[in-house]
């Protein structure tokens, strides 16, 4: 029986100091927890950096469909595919006989009517004819002179020239065909500069400004170009702004697809930039951990843009608040915080 009462009284013991055990437990404030080691950083302004990308279009520098400017049949053709020309080169000459015959018929009506009118300048010096008769030859020796210009000028349109250097496309004509004005020939580029046309929406307008440089990826390849010109307006139906680039270095494909990535830069307003690590995502809210009175204080924020160093705060934090870097998952609400390292 003795057995049985030593048993229960021990019981009672252990079960009594477990109760206050629990007891202590559950009174026990934060500030008497062991404090938690955490690192923070000072807060400060930073430049937050947006990519904006777009798509574009490489075009050459002078690009232009090699047409006749009058009909005929070809005489000659300099037209190589691919040929690299210079400026005046001679692609092409349209035949002009008829033309040729006509200029030498003015030029022999040209050498008798200046010899009449020699005559007859001499015959109105000594009043041996009157004037009208004489300003009627003067002005017939004038027109056929004006005639022998239009035969030249028509003459001239038979030769077709290469307008600036560069490189002849596609061949589309054969030597001795009959060519008119809308027959293209074929085509000419400049391809030593390329431009890059490309639109941005009109939000960012105010980015586009001449001498801005902006970067291109397109065939492998990462290059840099340099803003030179806007459309004057915005495109009413798209509602983008045009925007033409010239490539600063190497070489691009004309009529290739780029990618042109511009970088904007919030630079007018205070930002904040936190390590995305810190971030505490719940169901509806994200969080932060910052010390408040040396003790853990959570706080709802809003989040921005996502850069290279972390992430934007566009709520929730101020300038000049610690942050907890490290240590954040052994922080509880009101724990008592030990500072090891400041960042």
């Amino acid at each position: 029986m003795s057995k049985h009462l030593l048993f229960g009284a021990l019981a009672f013991v252990f079960v009594a100091c477990k109760s206050n055990k629990k007891e202590m437990t559950s009174t026990l404030k934060p500030s008497d927890q062991a404090p938690v080691s955490v690192g923070v950083m000072v807060i400060k302004s930073a430049v937050v950096s947006e990519m904006l990308e777009v798509n574009g279009s490489v075009m050459a520098n002078e690009n232009v469909n090699i047409n006749p400017e009058t009909a005929g049949r070809l005489t000659f053709l300099n037209v190589n595919d691919g040929l690299s020309v210079s400026q005046g080169t001679i692609l092409a000459k349209i035949n002009d006989a008829d033309l040729q015959a006509q200029l030498k018929k003015l030029r022999v009506q040209i050498a008798l009517s200046e010899k009449t009118e020699e005559r007859l300048r001499k015959l109105l010096a000594v009043g041996g004819i009157n004037q009208a008769d004489y300003d009627v030859v003067l002005s017939q020796l004038q027109n056929l002179k004006a005639d022998t210009e239009i035969i030249q000028a028509n003459i001239a349109k038979t030769i077709i020239r290469a307008p600036f250097s560069g490189v002849l496309g596609l061949r589309k004509i054969s030597p001795g065909a009959y060519v008119t004005p809308q027959t293209v020939i074929t085509t000419l580029l400049q391809t030593n500069k390329v431009k890059v046309d490309f639109s941005v929406p009109e939000q960012y307008a105010n980015l586009m400004q001449k001498g801005k440089t902006i970067k291109l990826e397109g065939l492998n390849k990462k290059l840099n170009a340099t803003i030179i010109a806007t459309e004057p307006e915005i495109n009413e139906a798209t509602r983008n702004l045009k925007v033409r680039a010239v490539l600063n270095e190497g070489s691009l494909t004309v009529g290739s697809f780029v990618k042109i990535l511009i970088e904007q830069s919030n630079v007018n307003k205070e930002n904040i930039v936190i390590p995305t690590n810190c971030i505490i995502p719940e169901a509806k809210n994200k969080k932060v951990i910052i010390v408040k009175n040396g003790k853990g204080s959570f706080v709802n924020v809003e989040t921005g843009l996502r850069t290279a160093d972390g992430i934007q705060i566009t709520k929730g934090l101020q300038i000049g608040d610690s942050l907890v870097i490290t240590g954040v998952l052994f922080v509880r609400p009101n724990s008592v915080l030990k500072v090891k390292d400041v960042k």
